[in-house]
C-alpha cells in the first residue's frame, strides 16, 4: 500500500463539527486499480475478511445487518446511494443519524479512498476518528493480503492524536 505503514502515527484523518455533530473525514491512497478496492468494499465476502460480517440487501434503498470486528459494533444500516467505483452512501436508519459517504478516485495504477463520517456524538468524535482510521488500514492490509494488526496496539497510538484535534475543537 501507498500509505498504510503503521511505522509512524501519521493520522489519515481529520475532524470537525457542524451543527452540534461530529463530522469525520479519512483519505488514503492504495496501489490498488479502483476495481479492487469498490470490490473490497461491497462484496460480502471481502468485507468478512477485513471489516466484518454483513448481511442484507446491498443494493440503493436496501438493508443489511452489519457486526463490525475492531469495534464489535452492529446494527442495521441502509444503502442510500450506489453509484459503483465512485461513491457509496450508508445511513444508519436509527435516531442516531449517522452517515458514511465513500468515495474513490483513480490515480493512474493507485486509487484514494475517502471516508466521511458525519453525525456522530461531539464527546465520541476522537474515538470515531481512531476506529474509522482503523477501518481503513485494516482494508489497506487486506488489500496487501495481509493479516490486521492489534488493534487494542493501534488504538492506544491514534486515540491520543485524535483527543488532541477532538480538543482544539471547542
Amino acid at each position: 500500500m501507498a500509505s498504510n505503514s503503521r511505522s509512524d502515527a501519521r493520522l489519515l484523518g481529520s475532524l470537525r463539527s457542524t451543527g452540534g455533530k461530529g463530522v469525520v473525514r479519512m483519505e488514503d491512497r492504495f496501489d490498488v486499480d479502483i476495481e479492487d478496492l469498490w470490490s473490497a468494499l461491497t462484496d460480502p465476502s471481502r468485507l468478512a475478511r477485513w471489516y466484518g460480517q454483513v448481511e442484507g440487501d446491498l443494493r440503493p434503498g436496501g438493508e443489511f445487518h452489519v457486526h463490525v470486528f475492531a469495534s464489535g459494533a452492529e446494527g442495521m444500516r441502509r444503502v442510500e446511494a450506489c453509484e459503483p467505483r465512485q461513491r457509496l452512501l450508508v445511513v444508519n436508519p436509527g435516531a442516531d443519524g449517522l452517515a458514511i459517504e465513500v468515495t474513490l478516485t483513480a490515480n493512474g495504477d493507485q486509487t484514494i479512498l475517502v471516508v466521511e463520517v458525519w453525525g456522530t456524538p461531539l464527546d465520541a468524535l476522537a474515538a470515531y476518528g481512531a476506529g474509522v482510521q482503523i477501518h481503513v488500514e485494516d482494508l489497506g492490509d487486506h488489500l496487501a493480503g495481509s493479516e490486521r494488526d492489534d488493534r487494542e496496539e493501534r488504538w492506544d497510538e491514534l486515540i491520543p492524536a485524535y483527543q488532541a484535534l477532538a480538543a482544539n475543537l471547542s
